[in-house]
C-alpha cells in the first residue's frame, strides 16, 4: 500500500503509513519520490524483496543519506517499492510479493530489480524514484516501461543505508518520465563533473553491439541510430569480438557471483530462505564461483576498463541500445526469460564493469513497447551526460 495515499499499489510494498518529513523549498520541492525497498527509511522496514530478509529487519531509526538529500531538497516521500529478492534479478517477477504492473505494457514484465520503482513512475504515482543497479537493474526496467533511468558513475551517490548486492558493481540510480526532472535529481544528488563533455560530443557505435539485438528490434535502432547520426559528429568503432563479449559476460558472472556469495551466503547457508525461480539458481551458482576465477575476471576486468576508457576518450559518448529487444510477455517461461537476461548482459555488463555512467532515454517505440536507447560516457562525466541525454531525446521519437 502506498503510505501517503492509502491507494493499494502493487510497486508499493504494503507497509504501514508512517510519516517522513521533509524540508520546505528546495530544488526538488513540489515534486513526490519512491524508494526501492532496498534502502533504510527511518520508520520503515527495510525487506529487500524477500520475506526473510523483511522479518530480520526490524524498523529502522536512520534514513539512508542519499534518501535524506532527495528530502533535504523538498521531495516528499510516497513509499518503499517491490524489488526482486536481494535484487538479483531483471524481471521484476517476485513470488512472495508479486509482479508490479508495467503501465505502458501491462502484458509484459516491468523488469527488475527495481520493479516497482520504475512501475510508480510510470503509472504517475510519483514524480520520481530511486532504485539500484547491480547488472541493469534500473536500466533494465527503464527500458521495459518507457522511462529514463539513469545509472551514475560508480560510486559517486552514496549506498549508506543500502542492502549491498554485488559491492565493487552496485550504484544508486534513479527514474523519471522527463528530462527536467531527470536533471533535478542529478543536480541535487551528483558532485560536479571531474570529466564534463564538450557540449557537442561524438558519437561512437559498436557494430558487434548492435548485433545483440533481436531481429524484431533491429530496423528500430538502426533508424534510431541513423537519425541521431544525421545531426551529431558519429564515429563507428569495432571494439569488441563476439568472444570478447562472451568474456565480458562470464567477468560479469564470476564478479557478481564472488562478490553477491560473501554478501548473502552466510544468510542463506544459516535461514535457508525460500527463493523463486532463477534467484535460487544464481545464488547456488554464485557459491561455487572460486577466488582464482575472481581474480582472473579482475585481471580481464582492468584490462577491459582501459581500452573502453580509450574507445570513449574525453569527449566521446557510446550509443548502444538498451537491451535486446522490448520487455518479455509475462506468459514467457522462466527458461525464456533467463536465455534472454543471458543475452541482455551482454549490453548491461558494459557500464557495470567500467564503472562509467549511462542513460537510458525513452526513444523507440516497437508494436506499443518501449525500448531504450542508452548513451555511455566517460567516468565522472555525469552531469553533462544528462544535458546530453536532455538534448537526444528531444529528436524525433521512433
Amino acid at each position: 500500500m502506498n503510505g501517503v495515499s492509502g491507494v493499494s499499489d502493487p510497486a508499493f510494498m504494503p507497509y504501514p503509513y508512517v510519516p517522513v518529513s521533509s524540508k520546505p523549498g528546495g530544488l526538488l520541492a513540489g515534486l513526490s519520490f519512491a524508494v526501492k525497498d532496498l534502502f533504510d527509511v527511518a520508520g520503515y522496514p527495510t525487506g529487500c524483496g524477500n520475506p526473510h530478509k523483511l522479518a530480520l529487519s526490524g524498523i529502522k531509526t536512520t534514513t539512508a543519506p542519499a534518501v535524506q538529500t532527495l528530502l533535504d531538497s523538498g521531495a516528499e516521500f510516497s513509499g518503499k517499492t517491490l524489488s526482486d529478492e536481494i535484487a538479483f534479478s531483471l524481471n521484476g517477477k517476485n513470488v512472495h510479493f508479486g509482479t508490479p504492473l508495467n503501465p505502458v505494457a501491462p502484458d509484459r514484465i516491468p523488469g527488475g530489480s527495481s520493479s516497482g520503482s520504475a512501475s510508480a513512475t510510470a503509472s504517475r504515482a510519483v514524480d520520481f524514484a530511486i532504485g539500484t543497479d547491480t547488472g541493469g537493474s534500473v536500466r533494465a526496467p527503464a527500458s521495459y516501461c518507457g522511462l529514463f533511468g539513469v545509472r551514475p558513475s560508480h560510486g559517486t551517490i552514496s549506498l549508506e543505508g543500502c542492502m549491498a548486492q554485488t559491492p565493487s558493481l552496485d550504484t544508486f540510480g534513479w527514474f523519471t518520465r522527463d528530462a527536467a526532472t531527470m536533471q533535478l535529481v542529478g543536480e541535487t544528488l551528483l558532485p560536479p563533473d571531474r570529466n564534463p563533455l564538450a557540449p557537442e560530443p561524438e558519437l561512437i557505435i559498436v557494430p558487434e553491439l548492435l548485433g545483440l539485438l533481436d531481429l524484431r528490434a533491429k530496423p528500430f535502432v538502426d533508424h534510431a541510430i541513423e537519425a541521431l547520426s544525421a545531426t551529431h559528429q558519429t564515429r563507428q568503432a569495432s571494439a569488441f569480438t563476439i568472444a570478447e563479449l562472451d568474456e565480458l559476460y562470464w567477468c560479469f558472472r564470476r564478479t557478481q557471483g564472488f562478490e553477491s556469495w560473501r554478501v548473502h551466503g552466510e544468510f542463506v547457508t544459516t535461514h535457508k530462505p525460500q527463493f523463486g525461480p532463477g534467484i535460487a539458481e544464481r545464488l547456488e551458482y554464485a557459491a561455487t564461483v572460486t577466488k582464482s576465477e575472481f581474480d582472473a575476471a579482475q585481471s580481464f576486468r582492468s584490462e577491459f576498463q582501459e581500452r573502453f576508457r580509450e574507445l570513449l576518450g574525453e569527449n566521446g559518448v557510446l550509443v548502444l541500445p538498451t537491451m535486446p529487444d522490448v520487455a518479455p510477455l509475462l506468459t514467457q517461461t522462466e527458461s525464456d526469460l533467463e536465455a534472454f537476461r543471458n543475452k541482455a548482459l551482454r549490453l548491461l555488463c558494459l557500464s557495470g564493469l567500467s564503472g562509467f555512467p549511462q542513460i537510458t532515454i525513452p526513444m523507440i517505440t516497437i508494436a506499443g513497447a518501449p525500448l531504450g536507447l542508452s548513451i555511455i560516457g566517460p567516468p565522472h562525466s555525469d552531469q553533462s551526460l544528462i544535458k546530453f541525454a536532455t538534448l537526444l531525446s528531444k529528436q524525433a521519437v521512433v
